[in-house]
């Protein structure tokens, strides 16, 4: 294995308290109440309904942000609250501004000792390079749907980024929190690791919590997955 690639959103950065925590600001900013925990999950939760529309060609190619952008505005209606457009382009911009977790910038510089290290994310370069920046990341590479004009769990997406790197999907392994990534990883030949987040979605949360098939490798964290991997 020469290469590991890793979903970024909930297996990189802590995305809803990163989200809960710019929503709180943007309260006190304004003077106005904000519901940033309601607004957090039911922004996420039509993440994949938007990617969805671009996967099953209802709208053509669009990226993220745009799709974020989006999804923010029928919330806001939803919800009542009115911004103008200026303040919206900001709150969408709070998606690159994500706090990693704890073990992430530790678990990365032991890990791209070893082997290359690079995002497989939907999301778009410039939101992926925003990101990297301010939780300093130090990806060799970011990968991105947007680079395959596809969504990931088409296998446009995975394949391509082997295809960049010039190596066999045995030889990249896919390190995600989400069970479902690493299967339509895995089927394409990739390697699979799985690190639970068990907190991404707060403290309802009731899928990923643990690995739900036996992917090649399971680590509590990034930091202990560099240890599996140096004793491999």
């Amino acid at each position: 294995m020469k290469a590991i690639v890793f979903d970024v959103f909930g297996t990189i950065v802590d995305w809803r308290s990163s989200l809960i925590h710019q929503f709180g600001e943007l309260e006190k900013e304004l003077g106005i109440e904000l519901p940033s925990e309601a607004l957090a999950d039911q922004w996420r939760q039509l993440y994949a309904p938007s990617m969805d529309r671009v996967r099953q060609g209802e709208i053509p190619w669009t990226v993220l942000d745009d799709l974020h952008r989006e999804s923010l505005v029928k919330l806001l209606n939803q919800h009542g609250i009115a911004l103008d457009a200026a303040t919206i382009d900001r709150v969408t911009h709070f998606w690159h501004k994500l706090d990693p977790w704890p073990d992430v910038q530790r678990g990365l510089q032991r890990l791209k000792e070893q082997y290359i290290i690079a995002t497989l994310t939907n999301g778009n370069i410039s939101l992926m390079v925003d990101v990297a920046r301010y939780a300093e990341l130090p990806w060799d590479m970011v990968f991105s749907a947007e680079l395959f004009q596809h969504y990931k769990p088409d296998p446009e997406v995975y394949l391509g980024a082997c295809q960049l790197l010039r190596l066999p999907p045995e030889e990249v392994m896919l390190c995600a929190a989400h069970n479902s990534d690493l299967r339509a990883a895995r089927a394409l030949g990739m390697k699979t690791a799985f690190i639970p987040r068990r907190t991404e979605y707060g403290p309802q949360q009731s899928n990923d919590l643990e690995a739900e098939e036996a992917w090649d490798f399971v680590a509590e964290d990034l930091v202990v997955l560099s240890e599996r991997l140096r004793e491999h």
